[in-house]
């Protein structure tokens, strides 16, 4: 059996859980491969996917902060990525470089595992980066009533996006809504002591997202649990996207309760 490799794009790394969570899944598919880590520099991604298209990579996986600059590299988008406007996963497959977007999915097997219902509901996504654009997506997919994107710069993000567009400071003052969904890295490993909004302001929703999933309970979600709000961590999505992307490497269909195994192993061992 030929021996495939696979990794993960991003600029810091120090934090992520997919090489455990890929050589899992590797086993349970039975396919004999590694799964690595590469810290890339902004200046040095194209060269980066040179490189692991040279080496004979089979996949990868892209995170912060490249789901959207890595887009000009690859030879072909995917329909979802397209509209997306983001990708989080590459298939070297005939010479060519094509790019995906499992968070999409990833984030919608979440929603559904945790009963999230979305149908005209109001909804608020903290952050404008690669993965909130798979959020935004999802959300319209799927009858969500209304979303403003919450930004530290309202004037140049999502400048294509026909959605109402506000500040933190205006965040404080918004009334009584549904659902909150972090998509930024603040709360994520080392700055564990960090939160994107304040205590007060959460206490406002009846839903809160965090798409961090180290550390399992963000400072964000502690708010969240003490003012008795519905409340979940990204760790599921990080494993359903994960998930996909093999399906998409190997060209095959796995089973959702790998990920329901996989997610209740990794949720017992990083509570302890």
């Amino acid at each position: 059996m030929d021996m495939h490799f696979y990794g993960l794009i991003g600029e810091k790394l120090g934090h992520s859980f997919s090489p455990d969570i890929h050589k899992f899944i590797l086993k349970n598919i039975n396919v004999k491969g590694n799964y690595n880590l590469f810290e890339v520099s902004k200046e040095n991604l194209s060269c980066s996917v040179k490189g692991l298209k040279a080496l004979g990579c089979s996949g990868s996986n892209v995170t912060i902060p490249y789901k959207v600059d890595i887009m000009q590299y690859l030879d072909e988008v995917s329909s979802e990525a397209q509209a997306v406007g983001a990708i989080n996963t590459i298939d070297f497959k005939d010479n060519k470089l094509i790019g995906y977007n499992t968070d999409y999915y990833g984030f919608g097997l979440m929603l559904k595992k945790n009963n999230v219902n979305l149908l005209n509901k109001r909804a608020v996504i903290l952050g404008t980066g690669g993965v909130s654009k798979a959020v935004y997506h999802y959300l319209l997919d799927n009858n969500i009533g209304s979303v403003i994107f919450v930004s530290r710069d309202t004037k140049n993000v999502i400048s294509n996006y026909n959605v109402n567009k506000i500040s933190y400071e205006e965040l404080e003052t918004i009334k009584n809504s549904d659902i909150i969904i972090n998509c930024t890295p603040c709360g994520m490993y080392p700055n564990v002591n960090d939160s994107p909004i304040s205590k007060d302001t959460l206490s406002k929703f009846n839903t809160a997202v965090d798409l961090i999933y180290n550390p399992i309970e963000t400072k964000f979600l502690k708010y969240a649990r003490e003012l008795q709000i519905k409340s979940m961590n990204g760790l599921y999505m990080l494993i359903a996207q994960a998930v996909v992307s093999e399906e998409i490497w190997n060209d095959i269909k796995i089973d959702i309760g790998i990920i329901d195994k996989m997610y209740d192993g990794f949720s017992a061992l990083r509570s302890v």
